[in-house]
């Protein structure tokens, strides 16, 4: 993070503008609108810049810029159409302990102004580190498309209702499960529609309040569990369902297949546990994660198990979803994208085909389990077989797929940490993938795809990555 993001109190401070010109008259509109006190100093003034002075009584200063000019204001703002006047102020104000913006280079900034969605008070500021204003420009007017005008006046009655819900729910989870109810129901969407009064709003959130009250006497009829899946680790490709429930929840139990950007998306007061099995470091029993998940839920908790890909595939979701329904927890499962699609998608790897593959499976090969698998079916010809957690047991996977009939010469992919900036692929036959993988020392999480679709390998795959196929080969 390159910026820290603040919004400014600027009502009733004095700030000084440098220029006098269409572009100082907009900083001008905003500044004012923030409640400034404008020090404008230029030689001479645009006539909109001079008609906004005029109208907010603000200081003029008809005279080319000089240090002592920054007394006491908190903020300058460089807005003139030369850079090294521009650059003199952002010096003076570094001096001056002053934040400067010299409008349109960021190299002389001490601070940024973004592209604003206002709907006061609800503010929304878009920044690209003075990468590309354009871009902060089309962001702004696709975020202006998805808020309502009057998002304005839903957050105003939350403020002013917040004195009186801090004495009646002392509890802070309580009063931000009373937000989150009152936001997501058809009262605030009336709101927003400007279908309702304030009266009608008030006596609607008097009853929540009532019905707030009555829960606190019965957490534990209120406490639940969903079962998410993180997709394969692309945070992009996390569903629209589990991105809600991530802002909501409060608690997230996850495993080591989550990776940092998907925790990311997390509200930052939420409790987070590891609770992954890693080689070499303590180990949490699937046990363990069962009387979890119930003894955080029977507290009245919502509580979110976060598992990589989907929760039903390969990830023991399935005993969890036993244990927290004999338990007598409500439990909901949310799917996500799980690994294969991913690394199909990432690879360009079709995992059917007309003519090539009828049918796909989806098998893991992890300990003893794995002598009990029908490996002649495996073997056969017309489908794709893709391996979870393939990589460490690569070489006993070719062995027995060779030795139950598969030809040495089938087409297979091995996909490392797919879907991520990091991910590697790695194609070839059954004859010599193990020692490709061994020369490029894949690691886990890893998926070997197994079938003549792998050929077509590189349909949806950049040219960067088709490089390193070619430096892995």
């Amino acid at each position: 993070m390159d910026y820290l993001p603040l919004f400014l109190k600027l009502r009733g401070e004095r700030v000084l503008l440098v220029g006098g010109g269409a572009v100082a008259a907009r900083k001008a509109e905003l500044l004012t609108a923030a409640g400034a006190r404008l020090r404008v100093v230029a030689p001479e003034l645009g006539a909109e810049l001079a008609a906004l002075c005029d109208r907010v009584g603000a200081e003029y200063l008809a005279t080319a810029f000089e240090p002592t000019q920054l007394q006491g204001v908190v903020l300058a703002i460089a807005a003139t159409d030369r850079p090294e006047i521009n650059l003199e102020v952002s010096r003076a104000g570094r001096a001056a302990s002053v934040w400067v913006n010299a409008v349109d280079d960021p190299q002389a900034s001490s601070c940024l102004m973004p592209a604003i969605v206002d709907r006061a008070p609800v503010m929304v500021a878009i920044g690209t580190g003075g990468a590309s204003p354009t871009l902060a420009r089309l962001l702004r007017a696709q975020i202006e498309a998805l808020l309502p005008e009057r998002l304005g006046q839903l957050a105003s009655l939350a403020g002013a209702w917040r004195a009186r819900l801090r004495a009646a729910l002392p509890r802070a989870d309580a009063r931000r499960r009373f937000w989150e109810d009152f936001f997501d129901s058809a009262l605030a969407q009336q709101l927003l529609a400007g279908s309702v009064d304030a009266a009608t709003a008030t006596a609607g959130l008097e009853r929540q309040l009532e019905d707030a009250r009555a829960d606190l006497t019965a957490t534990s009829a209120r406490g639940a569990v969903w079962l998410i899946g993180a997709g394969p680790g692309d945070p992009d490709l996390l569903t629209l369902r589990a991105q809600q429930l991530l802002q909501h929840c409060d608690v997230v139990f996850y495993d080591r297949l989550v990776p940092p950007a998907v925790l990311a998306r997390l509200r930052r007061d939420v409790e987070r546990v590891f609770v992954g099995k890693e080689p070499g470091r303590h180990r949490t029993t699937q046990a363990r994660i069962h009387e979890l998940l119930i003894e955080h839920a029977r507290r009245g908790r919502r509580v979110v198990r976060l598992k990589g890909g989907d929760p039903l595939v390969f990830a023991r979701g399935g005993e969890e979803l036993l244990a927290l329904s004999q338990a007598g927890i409500a439990v909901t499962v949310v799917p996500g994208v799980t690994a294969a699609l991913g690394a199909a998608a990432a690879t360009g790897i079709p995992l059917t085909h007309r003519g090539v593959a009828q049918s796909v499976c989806f098998v893991t090969a992890m300990g003893e389990a794995a002598a009990a698998l029908d490996w002649r079916a495996l073997a056969a010809p017309l489908q794709t077989v893709v391996f979870y957690m393939g990589a460490a047991q690569l070489p006993q996977i070719v062995a027995r797929l060779v030795q139950h009939g598969a030809p040495p010469e089938r087409y297979v992919a091995l996909v490392e940490r797919a879907t991520l900036p990091d991910q590697r692929l790695i194609a070839g036959r059954l004859a010599d993938i193990a020692a490709r993988a061994a020369a490029a020392r894949v690691g886990a999480p890893a998926l070997l795809i197994v079938g003549d679709v792998a050929q077509f390998v590189g349909q949806a795959v950049s040219g960067e990555q088709r490089v390193v196929d070619e430096n892995s080969n």
